[in-house]
């Protein structure tokens, strides 16, 4: 079954169950999927792999957003935006241990021969696609810099 179609399944599920929370978490991520789909010169259907990128926006929006209410003070909704990102992360892929993510980095800064902090985006451009949305990108920028000694 195809990710979006998933997401719709579950959708409906929830609608019948009544589970607020979810209903409306799916139901916002399934609209910003559409809306990629229509962006741009002409309409088209999503590949798996562009429905993941979408639902792993949604879920760092809802992180940063947490983040936000929660320095304004404002932790029910802080809790709320935590609750939806919970959902969503169901949707994606396990999220890598420090320990898998510093070997990962380790590989490709021998494959790309980086030395030094001018190599950042060298070894970026080898561990991004391994990665492929298992790690957030600042995480992953963090322990490359790290290793670099910058």
């Amino acid at each position: 079954m195809a990710l979006k179609e998933k997401l719709r399944a579950d959708m409906t599920a929830a609608m019948k169950a009544r589970d607020e929370l979810r209903t409306a978490t799916l139901r916002m991520v399934l609209t910003a999927v559409t809306t990629e789909e229509v962006a741009g010169k002409a309409a088209r259907e999503l590949s798996d792999d562009e429905v993941l990128k979408v639902v792993a926006k949604e879920a760092k929006k809802r992180r940063e957003a947490a983040e936000a209410f929660d320095g304004a003070g404002r932790t029910e909704l802080a809790e709320r935006e935590r609750a939806e990102g919970a959902v969503l992360d169901e949707y994606l892929p396990a999220q890598l241990t420090d320990e898998e993510l510093v070997t990962l980095v380790r590989d490709a800064i021998a494959e790309a021969g980086a030395g030094g902090p001018p190599a950042m985006g060298q070894v970026m451009k080898v561990v991004q696609p391994v990665v492929a949305g298992r790690a957030d990108g600042g995480r992953i920028a963090a322990e490359v810099r790290r290793q670099l000694g910058s």
